[in-house]
């Protein structure tokens, strides 16, 4: 990639999450879906939902060990457990926003209004090309819109919930992402936050083998083995350098570094003001501190999934030009086009997030590079752990280790 990626996380915020301070946890009622995704890293096992009182000791365990604002209801597809209703209600009547990841599927407007009373606050649908999904096989990502419209739809007609849409990237899919960029802006008022996930995988190209605890292993046994060649070193800074081929002005704001390395961004977030038509521009990394550091003073916790009537307070969030740059930049662009327009000064200024995630990085060494202070740990035996590996612990009762090969004919 050429170097309208290079960024310098020093001038970033990075966010302050960590492992018992943190936005979000990660819920999984059950590890039953009704799709097979290319690139997901769950097993999916058929009749593999909790109990409710179960998923009650989690929840309490969240809370007890994990100070987060939002929990998410993922798996598997969570809307296969027949208690989903009870499981949100559960988990609001905890104290904490209950978002649900799901591939939507099973979806009706029925079920939606069901668990908005339940106190549903998000939904994160994931939606990708190669889901194999029934009636949009072999479908590109744009022709996807279509399908991510209808949900997006859905939840605004019921209200106050909040959307937001992931997407596993391809090496093959990488060139979609400004069109998804795109698609984003010009429904800025019923999507609120977009996801991009870089593919990983343990694939036999790596010059690595696989260890847990002293034995070699297989990881062909893994729902994240690969049998064939392909590319799984995608970087955030790559998508960005595809995004900024067609919007140059993209600016990432805050991060989360690797826990082996600190200069890599494995959470990388972006915010944007604009309305339907236009992007007047992004903000800088002093908002994102003042919204998380005021959000903490305020509620105790780091702000998760902002309520759609929060990001239609676009216009009041200008008033952060006094302390933010790019907040003081898109101020202007803003004002300049209703002094042309004043018209525009009765179209919504809305706040819209993009996110890019970088999973585990495979370093020469053997190290493995997670995301330090991680929003999606979940739980295993009481433990916190990371949910992108559990699989690891659930086949050979412990992590996998990666060991260069050189090091084991130098040894």
């Amino acid at each position: 990639m050429n170097n309208t990626s290079a960024l310098d996380h020093r001038k970033l915020y990075r966010l302050p999450w960590s492992l018992p301070d943190n936005a979000i946890s990660w819920l999984e009622p059950t590890s039953a879906c009704n799709l097979s995704c290319d690139g997901c890293y769950r097993e999916n096992v058929k009749n593999s939902h909790k109990p409710l009182e179960d998923v009650r000791r989690e929840v309490e365990a969240f809370l007890r060990l994990r100070n987060c604002d939002g929990i998410s209801i993922a798996g598997g597809d969570p809307l296969m457990h027949p208690e989903i209703v009870e499981i949100v209600r559960l988990v609001a009547e905890n104290g904490a926003k209950p978002i649900i990841n799901t591939n939507g599927g099973l979806l009706t407007r029925e079920l939606l209004m069901e668990l908005k009373r339940a106190g549903v606050v998000g939904f994160t649908f994931h939606i990708d090309s190669k889901q194999g999904r029934p009636g949009w096989k072999n479908k590109t990502e744009i022709e996807l819109n279509d399908l991510r419209l209808s949900y997006a739809d859905m939840l605004a007609e019921v209200g106050g919930i909040s959307c937001a849409f992931n997407s596993t990237v391809y090496e093959d899919t990488l060139h979609y992402t400004p069109d998804l960029i795109d698609w984003a802006a010009r429904n800025i008022d019923l999507v609120h936050v977009m996801v991009f996930i870089m593919f990983r995988a343990a694939v036999p190209q790596l010059p690595f083998d696989w260890y847990a605890g002293g034995r070699k292993i297989d990881m062909n046994r893994l729902a994240y083995g690969e049998t064939h060649e392909r590319k799984i070193d995608l970087k955030s800074t790559d998508a960005v350098a595809t995004i900024r081929e067609r919007f140059p002005d993209f600016q990432p704001c805050a991060y989360l570094n690797g826990t082996e390395r600190p200069d890599t961004f494995k959470w990388l977030l972006t915010g944007r003001l604009g309305t339907k038509e236009k992007i007047y521009g992004y903000v800088g990394p002093k908002f994102m501190e003042m919204i998380q550091t005021f959000y903490h003073l305020g509620t105790g916790r780091y702000l998760a999934y902002a309520k759609p009537r929060m990001t239609r307070m676009g216009r009041t969030m200008l008033l952060f030009s006094a302390v933010d740059g790019g907040v003081r930049d898109t101020a202007g662009q803003y004002l300049s086009s209703v002094l042309g327009n004043p018209s525009r000064i009765f179209k919504g200024l809305h706040y819209q997030s993009v996110m890019i995630i970088q999973p585990v990085d495979f370093l020469p060494n053997g190290l493995q590079n997670m995301c330090d202070g991680c929003p999606d740990m979940t739980l295993m035996n009481g433990d916190l752990v990371w949910s992108c590996r559990m699989e690891e612990l659930k086949h050979f009762g412990c992590w996998v280790r990666t060991v260069p090969m050189e090091m084991e004919e130098g040894a």
